[in-house]
């Protein structure tokens, strides 16, 4: 299974893959068959986080410039850049048997709905993880921001594995209060 997005860049001026440093396809690679990319069995889902910085927003990221292209007018866009749609996915899979690729592609709006529950524990788990990582990228999130997040989307938790995360992240957070009231 291979996944692309693009950014319309009339909506987003800077956007950050959150993991799969380690899984990214060239361009060109894409389309070819004969290069595999992440295997994903039936009836199992995949999560992809980007944090996006919307055009027009200020300060709250650093984006590096690039330098310019020697063929081709930097900045010139299609006319779809015009729409609603912030980004396009496409989305390629291959059946267990099978030699050649199936492409799904679908536009994301601006209008779509708020974020699920599913979606914003996930931003609470990434959270976490940065945070552990101490990733430049924390900004001022705290572990008490990603303990209220993952409470706030708890939602329904059969399995029990929501609020497990719920418990480590709370004994980290309240192990790291504990070392700052000794100093």
């Amino acid at each position: 299974m291979k996944i692309q997005v693009e950014f319309n860049p009339n909506r987003v001026q800077a956007y950050r893959l959150i993991g799969y440093e380690n899984r990214l396809l060239r361009d060109e690679d894409f389309n070819d068959d004969t290069k595999d990319a992440g295997e994903l069995g039936a009836g199992h889902s995949v999560t992809a986080l980007y944090e996006v910085v919307p055009v027009g927003v200020e300060g709250t990221v650093d984006v590096q410039g690039v330098d310019l292209l020697r063929y081709r007018t930097p900045g010139t866009v299609r006319p779809s850049a015009d729409s609603a749609e912030l980004l396009f996915v496409k989305l390629r899979y291959k059946e267990p048997d099978g030699d050649s690729s199936r492409l799904i592609q679908q536009p994301v709006t601006d209008s779509e709905p708020a974020a699920s529950t599913d979606l914003r524990f996930a931003a609470a788990v990434a959270g976490f993880g940065m945070l552990l990582r101490q990733s430049e990228y924390c900004g001022d999130l705290s572990l008490g921001d990603v303990l209220k997040m993952a409470r706030d989307a708890q939602g329904d938790d059969e399995e029990g594995y929501r609020s497990e995360f719920i418990k480590l992240v709370d004994a980290v957070n309240t192990t790291e209060l504990l070392a700052q009231a000794t100093y």
